[in-house]
């Protein structure tokens, strides 16, 4: 049946955002609705200098290599509207051989306007001709069951929704809209919480993903482009208002952080200093070229430097990796329920090898390896010494690392423990708490948070005691430390014998059982309480008392609060 033009023109006013005109389509009662095209979008003959150079992104990174259907995740916002665009006008122009599937994750986050993005997206697809399914989930909820941010936890949900849709239908490949500027964001993210190499190399062109493959074709292109590139096609997108939120802490980074650094990179080009790269090496071609690519002569470009320092870090990450694939040949043994790792080869590996061997290994034992950070692969390292026979060690999601004579044993499972003491149930591990960030640990919410020096005035700080803190009535679960006299990771676990520690208004170390028993605390209380510790000392013995190097002086200039709640029963 043919269409009338002005009964198949669909439009969206970005100004009000809320499309007008838009199919309506039921859906159906699981959350899934499955659309296949009426009618069909007539692309433009003429190539734009985007989509080439898209093209030879694609082309250059072998991305979509044997893909028979490629999944489209679109969320209706500028990136993803251009993804799909731009890819349907390669199939079109035949520089994709792939069948095209449009996804569409509906977080129900925002009522009306959640709703909204989805009919638009469907008609979208429509138009394009393009078979397209959409999902709901249910954040909020998730995030509640699970102890998780919003952002956290609708990221795991679209993802896995992602890969179900993919495998119901016959995908191998799945697109994502990742540019330049969310390669950026993602690298101050990652230096703010604290990372290595690995975060360090930023978003990847492609990875693996549950045995399929995650493409990110627009990586190389900037935000400003990509509108740009909208505009010149007259295409509507919908903008998501929660993206100028600044309690998401992307979005501080996009909206705050990134432009202020990029104030600050600019000042020195202002008085004549010669443009430098912040990897100290010469700049790599992170885009194809052509009239697209931003990078130029002049003012310093932040995302460009990050984009720069993230692909010559992956290119480091990348040996690294093969030289831990070939220890790995070498040193590894499979075992039923386990893995070992030779002792004394793995003493012989450089620290940034020997990591990625402990990282893999632990990866194939599936008990979350995401969870471990510095500190506990140091300590698995220290297994390594000739004096550590029969140590074990217990580190998140069960995982178990035992000295047995001359190999290092993983367990996916953990045994019993006994005879501990402390705050938290007996399958609480040593846990690092990223600051500023939030952990749930041993039945308890525990949250970081940095203070600033106007804030740190208006609470009536500086303070040099105990008594002058509880002013403010904060109570004995909240502590105020010197941020710059801690020396991170910071810690959370359980007592152990022999801990000490060198309480406030003391000027030697204790041993923190007889620093409580001194100090007359309930025997009930001190079988109770925690440890938050960093490389060097104990920081707080909670609720009790924090150590006095950390205390918070006239000169502090920033300052760490630590905070414990009682989780809540979800």
């Amino acid at each position: 049946m043919e269409r009338s033009r002005s009964s198949s023109r669909r439009t969206l006013d970005v100004r009000r955002n809320e499309p007008r005109n838009c199919l309506t389509i039921p859906l159906h009662p699981t959350g899934l609705a499955q659309v296949r095209p009426v009618f069909h979008f007539r692309a433009s003959p003429m190539p734009d200098r985007l989509e080439k150079a898209v093209a030879e992104f694609i082309r250059r990174q072998e991305l979509f290599a044997g893909a028979g259907r490629i999944l489209l995740a679109v969320s209706g916002g500028a990136d993803s509207t251009a993804l799909l665009h731009i890819l349907a006008a390669l199939r079109t122009q035949g520089q994709i051989a792939a069948d095209l599937v449009c996804a569409h994750i509906n977080h129900r986050l925002r009522g009306p306007a959640s709703d909204a993005d989805e009919r638009f997206v469907l008609e979208l697809a429509n138009r394009l001709g393009l078979p397209v399914v959409t999902k709901a989930v249910e954040v909020r909820a998730y995030a509640q069951r699970h102890k998780r941010s919003l952002e956290t936890a609708g990221r795991q949900l679209r993802l896995a929704g992602l890969n179900e849709i993919a495998r119901d239908q016959g995908c191998t490949w799945i697109a994502t809209g990742h540019q330049k500027n969310d390669n950026a964001e993602t690298i101050l993210h990652r230096l703010w919480r604290g990372t290595g190499f690995r975060g360090l190399a930023g978003i990847r062109p492609q990875r693996e993903f549950h045995n399929l493959r995650l493409a990110r074709p627009l990586l190389w292109a900037t935000r400003i482009e990509i509108v740009e590139y909208l505009a010149r096609r007259d295409l509507p997108w919908r903008e998501d208002q929660t993206n100028a939120d600044l309690t998401y802490t992307r979005n501080y980074i996009r909206h705050r952080l990134l432009p202020f650094l990029q104030k600050e990179a600019q000042a020195p080009r202002s008085m004549g200093v010669p443009p430098m790269s912040i990897t100290g090496v010469p700049p790599v071609e992170t885009g194809p070229g052509g009239p697209c690519d931003s990078r130029a002569e002049g003012p310093c470009d932040l995302v460009e430097e990050l984009s720069e320092l993230a692909a010559s870090t992956a290119r480091l990450y990348e040996r690294i990796e093969r030289e831990a694939e070939k220890a790995w040949a070498r040193l590894v043994e499979p075992q039923a329920g386990a893995i070992a790792i030779r002792a004394c080869g793995l003493a012989e590996l450089s620290e940034l090898v020997a990591v990625e061997l402990i990282r893999q290994t632990v990866a194939s034992l599936a008990t979350g390896g995401g969870n471990l950070t510095e500190f506990h692969y140091r300590a698995i390292l220290e297994l390594t010494r000739g004096d550590a026979g029969g140590k074990e060690l217990s580190l998140p999601n069960g995982l178990v690392v035992r000295r047995e004579e001359e190999r290092i044993a993983l367990y996916a499972t953990r045994p019993a423990r006994t005879g501990r003491v402390g705050l938290a149930p007996p399958d609480s591990v040593p846990t690092a708490l990223p600051i500023p960030g939030r952990i749930r640990w041993g039945g308890h919410d525990i949250e970081a948070q940095i203070l600033p020096r106007s804030e740190i005035e208006t609470m009536g700080l500086p303070c040099h005691t105990r008594a002058d803190m509880l002013k403010g009535g904060k109570g004995p679960f909240t502590e105020y430390l010197d941020l710059d006299q801690v020396q991170p990771p910071v810690v959370v676990r359980d007592r152990e014998p022999g801990d000490r520690f060198q309480p406030l208004g003391m000027g030697d170390e204790k041993k923190v059982g007889k620093f409580l028993t001194t100090a007359k605390v309930s025997r009930d209380l001190r079988e109770r309480v925690l440890l938050f510790t960093d490389r060097v000392r104990i920081l707080w013995v909670c609720p009790v008392r924090i150590s006095e190097p950390v205390k918070v002086t006239e000169r502090t200039r920033r300052v760490l609060q630590l905070t414990v709640r009682r989780a809540e029963t979800p």
